[in-house]
């Protein structure tokens, strides 16, 4: 990261240690709005990174505490995935005609904008960074929607999948 710019939603991780480095946009209309609202205590939300367009990383939260960034969700039927990941906000505004999947959402989603290439060269080395120190498995490189398919679609269609593949992510 390239500054720490403190968050005080966290908690105490229950459980083992990280296992799922979590994926999500902020699917707000500019970074700004987006870094306050996950600083703010009244949110009750938060990230341990924050990912600019232009490849500057923000540290929220540290790794061994527990930020509050999955909501309800579970993955390979276990819950709390909060305790289990760290969670990487990507700034994006994501689909902007639609709120998240099961709340609403239309069936036919508006055409997502793609990701600029600093910001997920940015992601790329700091999800290597993070599988590498915590031994993480690529295959649990996680989207929020994998998480929380009901309700969340986030990072979304236009999110480079085989970007992070190639980089062995």
């Amino acid at each position: 990261a390239d500054k720490v710019y403190p968050s005080p939603n966290h908690g105490e991780r229950r459980g083992g240690p990280p296992d799922i480095p979590l994926l999500h946009y902020t699917g707000m209309a500019n970074a700004g709005d987006a870094l306050r609202w996950l600083c703010n205590p009244v949110s009750e939300v938060s990230c341990h990174y924050f990912v600019f367009e232009n490849g500057r990383i923000l540290q929220l939260v540290p790794e061994g505490r527990r930020a509050w960034h999955a909501g309800e969700g579970s993955w390979e039927g276990r819950g709390d995935v909060n305790s289990r990941s760290i969670g990487i906000e990507i700034v994006h505004p994501g689909h902007t005609d639609a709120s998240p999947l099961g709340e609403g959402a239309s069936a036919a989603l508006d055409p997502m904008a793609g990701y600029p290439e600093e910001q997920i060269a940015a992601l790329c080395a700091l999800c290597r960074d993070i599988v590498a120190r915590w031994r993480i498995r690529a295959d649990r490189v996680l989207a929020h929607s994998d998480t929380a398919p009901a309700r969340k679609c986030d990072p979304g269609e236009a999110f480079p999948w085989e970007r992070l593949h190639r980089e062995g992510i």
